[in-house]
């Protein structure tokens, strides 16, 4: 009986590792410089996290000075990634993530000129 129960106990855990992901964010600008201090959140959009209602939803962490930003393992699904940094285009992007590890490349661009639809007089 209590090898029974340790080979349930082993499987379910099996079975849960296989449903996670190490997620790295690297951040670079448009020359491949890494950026930094950029904010990195991390929401899911669809996947088992939404469908049980019981983790974690969204995450919220800043690149190192290599421009990166690991999170914590994480259930597999869809998710949408947002980048803010200062002095570029904030950035936002769904992905699929559906293996044990994922990194996901983001570039940022510079800010655009800004237009006004008033002339000077």
């Amino acid at each position: 009986m209590r090898n029974l129960a340790l080979t349930l106990l082993v499987t379910a855990l099996a079975a849960t590792a296989g449903d996670t992901t190490t997620l790295t964010i690297h951040v670079t600008n448009q020359a491949g410089k890494p950026i930094g201090n950029a904010s990195v959140i991390v929401r899911f959009v669809s996947g088992s996290v939404v469908k049980l209602n019981k983790a974690r939803k969204e995450w919220e962490l800043r690149t190192s000075e290599e421009g990166m930003a690991k999170m914590p393992p994480m259930p597999q699904g869809k998710i949408l990634v947002q980048v803010i940094a200062k002095n570029y285009q904030t950035f936002g992007g769904n992905f699929d993530v559906e293996v044990d590890e994922k990194v996901i490349d983001v570039v940022l661009n510079p800010p655009q000129k800004q237009y006004s639809v008033h002339e000077a007089h």
